[in-house]
């Protein structure tokens, strides 16, 4: 097979020392999970992480355990579980656990982070980029109808200069929103520079970490960023209908007030209206919880996503995230030199470290069909390719790809 030397020389690295840490065979393109761990990968090549990823099948047998205790009539909501699922993402991101809530999905907590601000009534102007999420791009363009100003930075040579962000933002600026990594071709913003540059004229940071958290090393406290959000469904291991908002606590109630109210934002709750209950002023009484979740979480939430992070989650803490990204970074490398030269143009900046890189496709139906052919799936959208490997991807996996195109 063509490029079969660069792979024996990674496999015969990994095959001569067993004994090699996490770190080396990260490094070396061997792949991290085996791949009878996601059997949607049985019978295809899957490079689409970056649009869903495959369940494991221990997340499924999470799943069926929680589903059988739940056909039993077992009570719900665990309030034990979702403490701990809340917990480990909280130290994934490096955040406090009082300042992660659950939300059902990136855009409702970005949403969230926009009306609890009180835009466009409170005026000012919002920045944020052309890289950022398309439904993202359409928020900002709808409040941009309803009077609020928004400035959109466009991307030069495929990345976001922060020159650029430096003079859109000023003294007037409410909100700075963007994508960490953007989903369209992997570029990662320097957040910790962003936050700087935001706060030093008195604006706020969103940033949507859908395409970040267990992908790439993030420490929200450090970079200082105020809110962010993504789902669970991508890097993360999980499933579809649950996701995690991050806020600040210091700017709960001072900067960002709850918009939204329900019975997860309360506890002791106690009638005063039925036989012999305690008097008082109003029908109920109760305390209201402090944080993020006392502040964002409105109702019911997916449990079956719950539980597939309840096992994804220590996951990808036992991998570590920094040996995901050097995994990610062994395959996009050859696939930043290699696909260039069989004709794609590289969307993605060269000194990218997500596990996302695209390129620009000339004939996309002939591309699609041969991709048909060799069983390889990414996602292939307008004119352009994305690659999104994962743990259980290998050199292999980029052979495959490779072949497929060349």
């Amino acid at each position: 097979m063509r490029r079969r030397e660069w792979l024996a020389g990674a496999g015969a690295l990994v095959g001569a020392a067993p004994e090699a840490s996490l770190r080396e065979a990260a490094l070396s393109g061997a792949a991290l999970a085996p791949k009878s761990d996601f059997p949607l990968t049985e019978n295809r090549t899957y490079l689409n992480n970056a649009g869903f990823h495959p369940l494991s099948v221990e997340a499924n047998r999470a799943v069926q355990d929680y589903l059988d205790r739940r056909t039993r009539g077992d009570r719900e909501p665990d309030w034990e579980a979702s403490r701990k699922v809340k917990t480990a993402f909280a130290g994934l991101i490096g955040a406090p656990p009082s300042t992660v809530g659950y939300v059902t999905s990136t855009m409702v907590g970005e949403n969230l982070v926009v009306a609890s601000l009180g835009l466009p009534a409170a005026g000012g102007n919002v920045v944020t980029d052309a890289l950022h999420f398309e439904g993202s791009l359409y928020l900002y363009e709808s409040l941009r109808q309803r009077g609020l100003e928004v400035r959109t930075v466009k991307p030069r040579g495929w990345r976001i200069d922060p020159r650029d962000l430096e003079a859109a933002v000023d003294r007037n600026t409410k909100l700075v929103a963007l994508s960490l990594v953007s989903y369209l071709n992997g570029f990662q913003h320097d957040l910790k520079r962003v936050c700087d540059l935001a706060h030093a004229h008195g604006a706020n940071v969103y940033a949507d970490e859908i395409q970040a958290a267990g992908a790439v090393p993030l420490d929200v406290a450090a970079t200082g960023v105020d809110f962010c959000a993504c789902a669970s469904y991508k890097w993360l291991l999980g499933d579809f209908g649950l996701g995690f908002l991050y806020v600040r606590e210091d700017l709960l109630d001072r900067v960002l007030p709850r918009v939204q109210h329900g019975w997860r934002q309360i506890e002791g709750f106690a009638y005063h209206m039925l036989p012999h209950d305690a008097p008082g002023p109003y029908p109920a009484s109760w305390r209201v919880l402090e944080g993020t979740p006392g502040h964002f979480e409105v109702g019911t939430f997916s449990r079956t996503a719950e539980a597939c992070l309840a096992v994804s989650l220590p996951r990808l803490q036992a991998l570590g995230v920094e040996n995901i990204q050097a995994h990610a970074q062994s395959l996009t490398r050859r696939l930043q030199a290699e696909l260039p030269r069989l004709g794609y143009p590289a969307l993605t900046p060269p000194e990218s470290r997500s596990p996302i890189v695209s390129f620009v496709v000339a004939n996309p139906e002939g591309t699609a069909d041969r991709l048909r052919q060799a069983r390889v799936e990414v996602k292939l959208a307008q004119n352009y390719l994305r690659v999104s490997p994962s743990i259980y991807n290998d050199q292999a996996d980029v052979d495959a790809l490779l072949n497929a195109l060349d």
